[in-house]
């Protein structure tokens, strides 16, 4: 399968393009969600942000392009990682994002100090367990805001997370819960 071309929506590199992994074990964002959800979270400059099941890397992209301070863009997934990798490059981000391979629960014991303004966790559908969102979870810092994109019927136990529901938004088959954490 063919590898896709992504689109920067907004900002300082809108209009450039860039890979997504072939295959299909990565699901990306479409650019109708994208474009919702960062209309949703405003304006983003000087943020500190987690990409956690980065696929292409075109979250950390885009909030890079929209202003973000630094992100670090995680996935397990080899293809993943190196397209990530290889975007990053091409559009010479490499100042700001960093890009690590590694399942998130495994970054996060590894991490345990790390907090970011802004947590993107866009975990592989049929994939979805309550251990990586509250890894997830565990690196936002307190004001900061983690967004989930899951299917329609996943409900995530924000409590348990330590995370208050800000909006939830239903696209189809994918679901946007953005969350605080008081």
């Amino acid at each position: 399968m063919e590898a896709k071309l992504v689109r920067v929506i907004a900002g300082s590199l809108g209009g450039r393009q860039f890979d997504s992994p072939s295959g299909h074990r990565t699901h990306p964002m479409s650019e109708k969600i994208r474009g919702a959800l960062f209309n949703i979270l405003g304006d983003i400059s000087g943020l500190r942000v987690l990409d956690a099941f980065c696929g292409s890397g075109a979250l950390a992209i885009e909030s890079i392009s929209r202003g973000a301070e630094s992100a670090v863009a995680v996935d397990v997934d080899k293809s993943a990682h190196s397209t990530t990798t290889r975007n990053i490059a091409n559009l010479g981000l490499g100042r700001q994002v960093q890009v690590v391979r590694a399942n998130i629960a495994g970054w996060s014991e590894h991490n345990s100090d790390e907090l970011f303004d802004l947590i993107l966790a866009d975990p592989p559908y049929d994939h979805v367990r309550a251990s990586q969102l509250a890894a997830c979870a565990r690196h936002c810092r307190r004001g900061g805001v983690m967004v989930m994109s899951l299917p329609p019927s996943y409900e995530p136990d924000l409590e348990g997370l330590g995370l208050v529901l800000a909006a939830d938004k239903n696209y189809g088959d994918a679901r946007l819960l953005v969350a605080t954490k008081p």
